[in-house]
């Protein structure tokens, strides 16, 4: 779908089944259930809370029911059942995921995304969401989301929504909400009931964060104010950069985004940051549409390089120099546009090494290429009840910080 751009307390819990050894249970051949630890917080030295913007869009073939690939890795034309001989499937983008491309509900993916970001200093997800509606795609991405919300309490990160209200007419028109306003109100209920109250869900003054790109449909304050009505706690409401005006008073304030080249994330520095009552910064590492290519409609018209880093550099300092308080990573994974931070063929770790450096994580051992090794074993070891329960193990060593503990069982897995 073409966007517009588009704790430290250390809770130590074994739960040990000793197999064939108690005098209660002699002969029990029950695996060994992983000793338990609580996520703990990395320890880093730049106070900029850290968010990664994230797509949960993504469908494969074996995660489908009609048992085809999702329209972000196909666009129009691309088929990944296609192989090439260099072992990658064919699809609609530029650039190739390091684990291939996957299923956004599927939670040995959702782990490696995580236990990434986790490393790389990053304090929580912004979760790209349709709504509520059964409505094209947007019914999958709300259960995707659900899953990555599942695990990200037991990863140790926060997270907020980022809706979509362009996608509102299209509940309308499909005849499953009488106005855009009265599903907007309906989406926001669940999100009120079931994210706001969450320990883990981004507070900003106080409130819960609500991002929303645009608005694209609800364009007035009156429709806003309309529907933030019906919650019983009003959030802080950000818009994208230049639209808080269509919110009005509901408006806590604006987030940058990408678009052409850094000028325009230099002038919202200068010019609009001042201005607003919360400023959420951007960084990305580039941007290269494949719409065109891909037989998704007309490319967006402008390109800015990767440049081998250079580009994620360049906007982190930006970031940097203007002291934002929050900070928003343009994007974790939109391979249609090449916004995409997790790691590729093409950059290998180093967008999330240059993260970790800009977090300042005092831990600077390489932990990423273990965390893959972990997402590798899942995918060779499955079915294999003993082996998933040392990775478990491994899972539960990497959130409590303790790395090398992690390593070595993976280590012992063959």
């Amino acid at each position: 779908m073409k966007r517009y751009i588009t704790s430290l307390v250390f809770g130590l819990m074994s739960i040990v089944m000793v197999a064939g050894c108690s005098s209660d249970d002699k002969g029990s051949d029950k695996p060994v259930e992983p000793e338990k630890t609580e996520p703990v917080a990395i320890e880093k030295t730049n106070s900029t809370k850290i968010y990664m913007h994230y797509m949960p869009w993504f469908e494969t073939n074996e995660s489908s029911a009609d048992k085809k690939w999702g329209y972000h890795w196909t666009m129009a034309n691309k088929n990944p059942n296609n192989v090439g001989t260099n072992g990658r499937r064919e699809i609609a983008s530029y650039y190739y995921p390091l684990i291939g491309p996957y299923h956004s509900g599927d939670k040995n993916v959702i782990e490696n995304h995580l236990l990434l970001m986790k490393y790389s200093g990053i304090d929580g997800i912004l979760i790209d969401w349709y709504g509520t509606y059964d409505v094209n795609d947007y019914r999958m991405v709300k259960e995707n989301t659900d899953q990555l919300i599942e695990m990200l309490d037991k990863v140790g990160l926060e997270y907020a929504i980022v809706y979509e209200d362009r996608f509102l007419t299209n509940v309308v028109n499909a005849g499953k909400a009488i106005s855009v306003t009265g599903a907007a109100k309906t989406d926001l209920a669940y999100v009120e009931k079931n994210y706001f109250s969450d320990a883990n869900y981004i507070k900003i003054n106080g409130k819960p964060l609500l991002m929303n790109f645009g608005p694209i449909v609800l364009q007035t304050s009156a429709e806003w104010t309309n529907v933030f009505n019906t919650l019983t706690t009003k959030p802080t409401f950000l818009t994208l950069w230049d639209h808080s005006s269509m919110a009005g008073e509901n408006a806590s304030g604006e987030y940058a985004w990408v678009y052409k080249d850094n000028s325009y994330l230099t002038n919202f520095y200068t010019n609009t940051k001042p201005k607003l009552g919360v400023a959420m910064g951007s960084a990305y590492p580039g941007f290269k549409d494949f719409y065109a290519e891909g037989g998704g409609g007309a490319a967006i018209g402008w390109t800015i390089e990767h440049n081998n880093g250079a580009t994620l550099d360049e906007t982190l300092a930006l970031a940097k120099n203007a002291n934002v308080n929050y900070l928003q990573l343009i994007t974790w994974n939109d391979f249609g546009e090449g916004t995409m931070i997790e790691p590729t063929v093409e950059f290998g770790y180093s967008f999330v090494e240059k993260i970790k450096t800009f977090a300042g994580v005092k831990n600077t051992e390489s932990v990423f290429p273990d965390i893959s090794k972990l997402y590798d074993l899942r995918l060779q070891k499955k079915g294999n009840v003993e082996a998933q329960k040392k990775l478990d193990q491994a899972f539960n060593y990497f959130v409590s910080m303790q790395p090398a503990k992690a390593k070595q069982i993976l280590s012992e897995i063959k």
